[in-house]
């Protein structure tokens, strides 16, 4: 009898307090692999790149940005996005052929950036509403064009503050995947405190709907030590909580931990605590010079059985 009694209350508690409403599952190893591809207009193509079939593979073209191009000195859209990338080389028939050569290849565009022209990129909207609208409208027309899966978001520079940012992008992110325009979304911060006030009011209020952060580790000194990285990885694990935070170095090694000081080391560090969910690196356009080396050495550290 008392054995039954006991039953019945596990199963009480089971039904009231289910497990899987108390513990978040915590991000694991992926086997993600991500590359900025087109901002510096050097003939850098998708077939260039050395693509492994044993990651998944996202290009991200770099970028999109709501100033018009048509002018010597671009002025702000509000939403209204233009093609800023070297759309010669990665176009739309490219962005085809190599998702159709490679199974394991998605393609994405990422929003702002740092410049446009000889100035900053702004995120500067007139309104809420309207800077969405805009967006919702210009976007799904560029990503339809030229076949892609998902956006980044690269913001750097902010003629608004941190809550209408959010609504804006969250909004924007929400209503493309509501549409099924893009199947995932991506944010790019870095460790700058305008940027992070702005980028963890988005996550606050949408951090269900972004998929991975692309956190600039290389925008921190040049010269960082792995166990540096490790300290700034855990930080940034933490400021974008339950988060796939992904590793990142820049390929010309100008800031953050190089693959010649050691990033593979930290990432393999990474990997055995469980927390390796994917490298990204920025750029193609640099790597291309030198081989692509480090794109190589990332995408078989993350094959490696993860």
């Amino acid at each position: 009898m008392e054995f039954s009694k006991l039953l019945i209350s596990l199963f009480i508690f089971q039904v009231f307090f289910p497990c899987h409403m108390s513990i978040q599952a915590a991000p694991a190893n992926s086997d993600l692999f991500r590359e900025y591809i087109g901002a510096e207009f050097n003939n850098v193509k998708f077939s260039d790149v050395p693509i492994n079939s044993n990651v998944e593979f996202h290009f991200i073209l770099s970028f999109a940005i709501d100033y018009d191009s048509t002018t010597g000195s671009p002025s702000p859209t509000n939403g209204k996005f233009n093609v800023f990338w070297d759309s010669d080389n990665l176009s739309p028939s490219q962005v085809s052929s190599i998702k159709s050569t490679h199974s394991n290849v998605k393609v994405a565009l990422s929003l702002g950036g740092d410049s446009v022209g000889d100035g900053y990129a702004y995120f500067d909207p007139s309104s809420v509403d309207s800077w969405v609208s805009n967006a919702v409208s210009s976007l799904t027309n560029i990503i339809q064009e030229y076949h892609l899966d998902g956006i980044d978001i690269d913001y750097e520079h902010f003629n608004a503050d941190p809550d209408t940012f959010s609504e804006c992008i969250g909004e924007l992110i929400k209503t493309l995947k509501n549409n099924g325009v893009i199947s995932f979304a991506s944010i790019a911060p870095f460790d700058d405190d305008d940027v992070q006030s702005h980028y963890k009011a988005l996550w606050k209020s949408y951090g269900d709907l972004i998929d991975y952060v692309n956190f600039q580790f290389y925008a921190y000194d040049q010269g960082t030590t792995v166990s540096q990285f490790m300290n700034y990885f855990n930080t940034q694990s933490s400021n974008y909580n339950g988060g796939k935070v992904l590793a990142s170095f820049i390929s010309d090694g100008s800031g953050g931990l190089t693959p010649e000081n050691g990033f593979f080391t930290a990432c393999s560090r990474l990997k055995s605590e469980n927390k390796l969910h994917g490298i990204f690196v920025w750029s193609a356009d640099d790597s291309k010079r030198n081989g692509f080396r480090y794109e190589k050495q990332s995408q078989a550290l993350l094959a490696i059985s993860h």
